[in-house]
């Protein structure tokens, strides 16, 4: 088996925060990437199995079968049942775990180098060999429903999902993660199978592991265990097209919540796009922390909520810079009102550069941090070679943050924060309330 291997050394620059990446790439003949970066200061390993769909790659019928998939590959392999997994596990101290998201679907275990193979035995058999047998799902769709009736029962999470919904309606990107009670219901053993062999083939899969260990032994171990993979077919790739945003102003009523729970968001760039530190930076100052505009002058100086922030949510073709706020129904419209005046203001005034300098040190302290665990760095390089397909040093990252200026801030806040691009949600006992295109107008 013929394989390519590259070797990606990212060295720090003249920024004294300068850091030494020692990556490996290796690619199978079946598609299959493996990614490994050497941390000898550490006695761990993390790794992790990357499908490269997820939720946003799902015809609307089967919405939340990458959820249950993921879900029912601990129930039990050919070779292994649940509780086996689990001794197995526990017996060499690791952590195993997986996620869902809009676009990728996780598999990984963090183990001490020494349980590397072991590990590495257990993972593989969990996404090679399921059986998704009959009454495992039967019992696995009640535990999903009640994870659906958790959420729903979570305002600030719920407030998020019909932001979503709305702001892309009718696109698979607004479906729910989890899926809906109907379309859980229906899955039975012949859809889990058809989803699976059609999304877990060598060239929609990435193998990324960070820690102390050596990238040669490694990769054989995992072409042992993963070589008879099949290559994707050439068809295949991601299923939904550039989501239409819809910026809609949307209420639930909810007279049981003794909050008004509050969404506003705009269009922002995608994971990819060379504006991405930009919209970061501009997000950091709007909502981004403690010192942020919103938090001073919604909380700190008027003291009409309690949690008020925005998050940057960036996917492969676009992304939303959305602010949170959870108040009570007669201060609703006074939230909304100062956030667009904090819209309207980055967009007229630009930002002191005291500020925005403020801004790149919280960014900047944010992207180390973020990477000093093996786990941090085994989800770093598999992100990068889904998004990138490349690996960006450490300081040319922060290289480009510190380059941004108050005027690239300004340019973008006015792209941005358009009144007619400003989508709400909002839910809770509503009182009367209702918002118009006149409240967004910043």
């Amino acid at each position: 088996m013929s394989q390519d291997t590259t070797r990606f050394s990212t060295h720090g620059n003249s920024l004294d925060s300068a850091q030494s990446r020692n990556i490996r790439r290796t690619q199978l003949d079946n598609g299959l990437v493996i990614l490994t970066e050497r941390m000898e200061h550490v006695r761990s390993v993390s790794m992790g199995v990357w499908v490269k769909t997820g939720s946003r790659d799902e015809q609307p019928e089967i919405n939340g079968v990458s959820h249950f998939v993921e879900h029912m590959v601990f129930k039990g392999t050919k070779s292994r049942s649940a509780q086996k997994i689990a001794r197995e596990v526990d017996a060499i101290g690791g952590n195993l775990d997986a996620f869902t998201s809009k676009e990728t679907i996780c598999f990984n275990m963090k183990v001490l180098d020494e349980h590397v193979p072991k590990a590495l035995d257990v993972l593989t058999d969990l996404v090679m060999h399921p059986v998704f047998a009959p009454e495992d799902i039967d019992r696995e769709c009640k535990v999903i429903l009640e994870e659906i009736k958790m959420d729903e029962d979570n305002p600030d999470m719920l407030v998020h999902e019909i932001f979503t919904q709305s702001f892309w309606k009718d696109h698979p990107l607004g479906k729910p993660i989890l899926g809906t009670r109907e379309t859980v219901r229906r899955f039975d053993q012949g859809t889990l199978f058809d989803f699976y062999g059609g999304r877990f083939q060598g060239g929609n899969m990435i193998f990324s592991a960070a820690g102390n260990l050596d990238h040669e032994a490694f990769v054989r171990q995992v072409a042992e265990k993963l070589a008879h993979l099949s290559a994707v077919p050439a068809a295949l790739g991601p299923l939904s097209d550039h989501p239409k945003v819809h910026a809609r102003i949307v209420s639930k009523q909810k007279k049981s919540l003794e909050q008004l729970q509050l969404c506003l968001g705009v269009p922002a760039p995608a994971v990819n796009d060379e504006q991405r530190y930009t919209a970061a930076l501009l997000n950091a100052i709007l909502g981004g922390g403690m010192s942020s505009r919103l938090f001073q002058n919604v909380r700190e100086d008027r003291g009409l909520a309690y949690s008020i922030f925005s998050e940057l949510s960036s996917f492969r073709d676009t992304g939303s810079l959305c602010v949170y706020a959870g108040t009570s129904a007669q201060n609703a419209e006074q939230v909304i009102r100062l956030t667009v005046e904090e819209f309207r203001r980055i967009k007229e005034q630009a930002v002191p550069e005291e500020e925005l300098q403020r801004a790149k040190d919280q960014l900047k302290g944010n992207i180390l941090l973020s990477l000093e665990s093996s786990g941090a760095l085994m989800s770093n390089l598999a992100r990068q070679e889904m998004y990138f397909q490349r690996f960006y040093a450490v300081p040319e990252i922060l290289e480009k943050v510190a380059n941004v200026t108050s005027e690239d801030l300004m340019r973008m806040a006015q792209q941005l924060f358009v009144p007619e691009s400003v989508a709400v949600a909002m839910l809770g006992n509503l009182n009367g309330l209702k918002v118009t295109r006149d409240h967004l107008a910043c």
